[in-house]
């Protein structure tokens, strides 16, 4: 039987990707294997969100082959930048053509190899419609759209992935459902842009929420990313359908920069001030908001003071994590062909916005300390004891507790990145 391994790299979209090919590949009767070491052919479902990650990827494409696997390349960089790709793979599929991924190694059985990188307009399949492969664990990640309604000037992404298609109401409900029977307590809500799900089928993102919280059972509702420009026009709803219980108070809404004039340049369509409107409204109705944030350095046309706008706005709003990304040219881009800024000067800026943001995330989590939190239980941490996730996704490591219960915990420790703590009493059983 050959044996296949799958290698998911990026966002929680992407993985979602990998499992569904996981499970067509069951289906048509290949055996998945733990690792790559015992696999024939393995498919690397690969990122391409930075140039870093696009050389990543392309090395370890290149070490598989060396070393002797056959692999299939598959996921955004096939789209994004195709010729970075090593020749030799034994198939390339994009990001609407995973469903073909038993047929591409049956082609390459038989000598050959199948080249499958139609765009959305060509190929888009519903993906809530095709399998998943039921693990065990904790988390269970439903993609609820693909693509987006932005265009911005440095994104490759939206090459491979399109415009926003949102997957129907009822098919997320349906496998939620299904994930809560089977024993997963926390939900991941997935998408380039979570803000603008249900703008083309008459619905929003608000709307999905109450649905989902309504359904019966003690679980925990993760939100992915949001862009400001859509999550303020449904702001009110999205506010109250954060209020549930079920729903992690946790809000990932990238600024990317405090600079109006860079926004602009980004085409990122709405401005600082009301980015820090959706702040100051979530954090005045959703107690203990846990606040993340993106930020772009090096942006072309980020002078002096645009970088120092930035500062202050992190300053202002003091957000619980950062994603410092230096700005690194995507091939067809816009931005691209703008003048570049120099490499010094974009690692001098990430290097002092990585310095504020561990203070601010330091001085944030501190306060915890001594708090009693509610946690669920993910399971065994790297660091040592068991990972969990506080009421608004904070991660916290615990001495001893079981994957899937929901307990009260006092935190007794807190760095930049994460918590300590112990278990106080249990409210839930496990798994």
């Amino acid at each position: 039987m050959v044996r296949v391994y799958v290698e998911s790299y990026g966002c929680t979209r992407n993985r979602a990707d990998g499992e569904i090919m996981e499970a067509i590949l069951v289906r048509a009767g290949y055996e998945l294997v733990d690792g790559p070491e015992e696999a024939d052919y393995v498919v690397v479902n690969t990122c391409a969100v930075k140039d870093p990650t696009e050389r990543k990827m392309a090395r370890r494409i290149r070490e598989l082959i060396d070393s002797g696997k056959r692999v299939i390349a598959t996921g955004c960089l096939v789209h994004v930048n195709p010729d970075a790709i090593d020749p030799r793979v034994s198939g390339m599929l994009g990001v609407k053509s995973i469903d073909r991924i038993a047929e591409a190694i049956d082609v390459a059985e038989r000598g050959g190899k199948l080249v499958s990188v139609e765009g959305w307009r060509e190929r888009n399949p519903d993906k809530l419609e095709l399998p998943r492969l039921w693990k065990s664990g904790v988390v269970f990640i439903i993609p609820i759209s693909e693509g987006c309604l932005n265009a911005c000037t440095y994104c490759a992404t939206r090459f491979a992935r399109g415009v926003l298609k949102s997957y129907k109401p009822e098919l997320v409900i349906r496998w939620v459902k299904e994930a809560l029977a089977r024993g997963y307590r926390e939900i991941q809500l997935s998408s380039e842009d979570t803000g603008c799900y249900g703008f083309d089928i008459g619905t929003n993102l608000a709307e999905l929420l109450d649905e989902i919280t309504a359904i019966d059972g003690d679980f925990r509702v993760r939100v992915g990313m949001m862009n400001p420009n859509h999550a303020i026009k449904i702001l009110d709803g999205l506010i109250e359908a954060y209020r549930s219980e079920k729903v992690y108070k946790f809000l990932h809404l990238p600024v990317q920069s405090g600079d109006d004039n860079v926004l602009r340049r980004m085409g990122r369509n709405y401005t600082v001030e009301e980015f820090e409107e959706i702040v100051r409204e979530f954090r005045g109705k959703v107690p203990g908001l846990n606040l993340n944030t993106d930020v772009i350095v090096g942006f072309p046309g980020e002078d002096e003071e645009a970088f120092e706008n930035t500062v202050e706005l992190v300053k202002r709003i003091r957000p619980d994590k950062i994603n410092v990304s230096r700005y690194s040219k995507r091939p067809g881009t816009i931005a691209a062909k703008w003048k570049q800024l120099p490499g010094w000067k974009v690692k001098e800026r990430s290097r002092l916005l990585h310095r504020l943001r561990l203070k601010i995330a330091y001085e944030i989590n501190r306060s915890y300390l001594g708090r009693r939190v509610e946690v669920l239980i993910h399971g065994p941490a790297g660091k040592g004891g068991v990972e969990g996730r506080t009421f608004n996704y904070k991660e916290i490591i615990l001495d001893s507790g079981r994957p899937g219960e929901i307990a009260a915990a006092r935190v007794h420790w807190a760095g930049s990145t994460y918590l300590k703590g112990s278990l106080e009493s249990r409210s839930s059983p496990g798994m």
